[in-house]
Formats: C-alpha cells, structure tokens, sequence
C-alpha cells in the first residue's frame, strides 16, 4: 500500500512544483519587464531622464588578491536590486577584468545620481571608489533605419 501511495503522490509533487514554476515564470514578465538596451525609449521618458554612467573602481576596502566576484558585495547587490526594481538603474555588472564594474543610472537630475552612489554601501565601506559621467545615448536604431533607407 505504501508504494501505492508513493507513486500516486510523487507524481503530484512535481505536478504541484511544475505549476508553481510555470505561475513564477509566466508572472515575472508582468512584475519585472525588462527592456532591451536596443530597443527604443519613449521620447517623453528621456526628456525628463538624465543617464548617468558610474565606473566602480577598488576602493580601500578592497580585498587584494581577490577578484570582484570574491569581494563582500552582498548588500551593494541588494542595493543594485532595489535601485533596478525602483526604476533608477538600467543596467549594471561587474567587469570582468577584475576592475570594479559598471552601472547605468537614469536618474532626474545630478544630485539624484549623486545621492544613489554616496549611499551605496560598496561606497560607503571604501570597496568601491567611482567616477561618474553624464552621458548622452544616442538613438542608434533610428540612425541605422534612415541609413540603411538612405542606401536603398
């Protein structure tokens, strides 16, 4: 009888996990959309957007020897999240020359962007130093649609 049970209720247990999985993976499009650096921004969006590029450098607390993958960047990673999930950072990663990393802001003004990387804890322990930029994203799609037009 115990073996009876099992089969039935094994089945099930990976039924009940397959549909688990299947609502999380279905529902973290609508929760978490991503957009593609490619893809085109709306104009109105940008207009009151400022982008920013801060370059992470090692800091004092930097632990020699170790790549950035080993370094205690728990809570900058929490941090990362949450700047993400909020809508102010775009993109960001380590670089994988052991150099630090990279984050894209798209921020309201300069004291935002400047607020977000002062309060960074990878910052405020002296993991990280930073540089930042402001820079301007050119409309690449657009430039590559009038000349691929232009040549036909």
């Amino acid at each position: 009888m115990a073996i009876a049970q099992l089969v039935f209720v094994r089945p099930m247990v990976i039924t009940v996990a397959s549909i688990i999985l299947f609502l999380v993976l279905s529902l973290a499009p609508i929760y978490c959309p991503a957009q593609s650096p490619t893809e085109t921004v709306n104009p109105q969006q940008t207009a009151t957007k400022a982008t920013y590029l801060v370059v992470y450098r090692p800091g004092p607390a930097w632990l020699t020897g170790k790549s950035v993958m080993e370094q205690p960047l728990k809570e900058h990673g929490k941090y990362m999240l949450s700047l993400y999930i909020k809508g102010s950072m775009r993109l960001a990663g380590p670089l994988t020359d052991n150099a630090g990393g990279a984050v894209l802001l798209e921020v309201s003004d300069e004291a935002e962007a400047k607020a977000i990387v002062a309060n960074d804890p990878a910052v405020k322990s002296g993991i990280f130093v930073y540089e930042m930029h402001p820079w301007k994203l050119q409309p690449w799609e657009e430039f590559a649609k009038k000349a691929k037009g232009a040549t036909q």
